[in-house]
């Protein structure tokens, strides 16, 4: 449905619309009905750009915000412009997930200050690197049964959780259970670098023997200090943000459940890292064969 070009023409002339009409013989409502109705080529796109950002949004469990659908939006050969995206994305409604601060877990250990810091805030990403540095930390998830805890191993240099573990209190035997996972599944071909904070459960004589047993070297950073984990509470973040913060679970199983089905199942497979120019930790670590 199109505006009568003659009408358009009169009108912009400053001619009488109403002149116009009568000479078309066209009412005065049916022509602006047609004229509200009438979009032009970027505003087509624009509703079709739309639709996709919502699918793309929802297929993000809701949690992309405008830059990774932007690059979702590339990688489907669909150029736009990501202020676009943003735009669009405010006048549908659409909003994604933005992070919020985790609590600590680990109890530092005043007694650990010889142990060294084998990372110093290097957390840069290579993937020829993969299985030479990984880092680990602790946090709290609540359900109707208590609180159950979380302990991660993640490749520095993929940032792919390569193990992780989960039970009902906060002993070493957490950390050393999502160690020995990681080793386990990745069997990395030679020393492997584990940066953690100072809490006791990474501090102690038994993580200290399991990790020599696997071929680790231990490292920490200082008391206190977030920035010298940052990944590992990164990771923390993003999980409260995108699935703790949105769920409640009566029961530990439920939980663990929905934690295996968030890691294996979408953030180490599918979830667009922008440290990794917008891929999945999956995908970068085939950069490196």
């Amino acid at each position: 449905m199109t505006v009568h070009p003659f009408i358009e023409a009169e009108k912009h002339a400053g001619h009488s619309v109403k002149r116009a009409c009568e000479l078309m013989k066209v009412s005065r409502s049916d022509y602006y009905k047609r004229r509200q109705e009438t979009r032009g080529p970027r505003a087509l796109r624009d509703e079709e750009l739309t639709g996709r950002i919502s699918e793309i949004h929802d297929l993000s469990r809701g949690t992309y915000g405008a830059p990774r659908i932007h690059a979702a939006l590339l990688r489907e050969g669909l150029a736009c412009g990501r202020r676009r995206v943003a735009r669009l994305m405010r006048q549908a409604g659409i909003i994604g997930r933005h992070r919020r601060r985790n609590h600590r877990t680990t109890i530092p250990d005043p007694a650990s200050g010889t142990r060294p810091d084998l990372v110093g805030r290097d957390f840069r990403t290579h993937p020829a690197a993969t299985d030479t540095r990984w880092c680990g930390d602790i946090t709290y998830i609540p359900t109707g049964e208590g609180w159950l805890y979380l302990a991660t191993v993640i490749d520095i240099a993929s940032r792919r959780v390569v193990g992780w573990a989960t039970v009902d209190h906060l002993g070493t035997s957490l950390a050393a259970e999502a160690l020995t996972t990681a080793c386990h599944q990745r069997r990395p071909k030679g020393p492997v670098v584990f940066h953690t904070d100072r809490g006791t459960q990474y501090t102690s004589h038994a993580f200290a023997r399991l990790a020599a047993d696997l071929s680790i070297r231990l490292s920490v950073g200082r008391t206190g200090v977030c920035w010298d984990n940052a990944l590992a509470e990164s990771f923390f973040a993003t999980l409260a943000t995108e699935l703790v913060s949105r769920h409640n679970w009566h029961t530990r199983a439920a939980a663990k459940s929905a934690i295996f089905e968030y890691i294996e199942g979408w953030y180490n497979t599918r979830r667009l890292h922008s440290s990794l120019g917008y891929q999945s930790p999956a995908e970068y670590e085939t950069t490196a064969t």
